[in-house]
């Protein structure tokens, strides 16, 4: 299996396979680019990847900076997350676009905080990423032990804040445009890290909007882990590469 890396203004990219539909990949809290491979993920889904249906582009986290920063507030959490978005956007994107030959549809994915990146990128920019596939994610950065005042960058950093909002010709577009896969388990972990909760609240709120959003609920047995994350990408990747 091919294995390329990249350093791109101070963070890491690790793509895995020689070909296939791209797959931007988001690791957990303030993780790194080789944790899904340390972790097992590449394995899970080595088969795909040997055969050519995807590639995976594994990159740095900076939640150091932003949500995982528990003496700033809100906004200021939300800000240094939009500097994240813009060095995805700005340099990572186009590393991918540039090594499939061209642009191509990205599909975002990620488990725990990583999940929530990945919906979030779908979300705000459906252009780039029409699918998002999430594992065991809490999306509600207010539930992160937030404090302090939220402006506009905490705004549209939420999906609880804005989706609600979500209207007229964007709306429509998103609805035609836009896919999410959400999954979660119910075993340990689950319900304290709040993603069970909030899993299930994103895919209500994206389905009153109608927009297509594909809820899977596994076990008790099913907790937040490693182990759980390899078992779901290895069962639903395939559906979409």
């Amino acid at each position: 299996m091919r294995r390329d890396q990249f350093e791109l203004h101070g963070g890491t990219v690790i793509a895995y396979g020689h070909w296939g539909r791209p797959v931007l990949v988001f690791p957990a809290e303030q993780g790194r680019a080789w944790d899904f491979e340390s972790n097992g993920m590449i394995d899970a889904v080595r088969q795909l990847l040997d055969a050519g249906r995807v590639k995976l582009y594994c990159v740095d986290a900076n939640d150091s900076a932003s949500w995982s920063n528990r003496s700033a507030p809100m906004e200021q959490r939300a800000l240094a997350h939009g500097g994240y978005e813009s060095w995805v956007l700005d340099h990572v994107v186009p590393l991918i676009h540039a090594d499939c030959g061209g642009p191509r549809e990205i599909t975002a994915v990620g488990a725990s905080m990583g999940a929530f990146h990945a919906v979030l990128f779908a979300l705000r920019r459906s252009d780039l990423f029409p699918l998002a596939i999430g594992m065991s994610g809490n999306y509600d950065p207010s539930a992160w032990h937030g404090w302090g005042e939220r402006g506009d960058a905490a705004y549209f950093a939420n999906p609880f804040d804005f989706v609600p909002n979500l209207h007229g010709e964007h709306l429509d577009w998103l609805r035609g445009r836009l896919s999410v896969l959400l999954v979660v388990g119910q075993g340990q972990w689950e319900d304290t890290t709040g993603a069970l909760d909030s899993t299930r609240r994103l895919a209500g709120l994206l389905g009153d909007k109608g927009l297509r959003c594909e809820l899977d609920v596994w076990g008790h047995d099913v907790p937040h882990d490693w182990p759980s994350w390899r078992a779901q990408l290895a069962h639903h990747l395939p559906r979409f590469c």
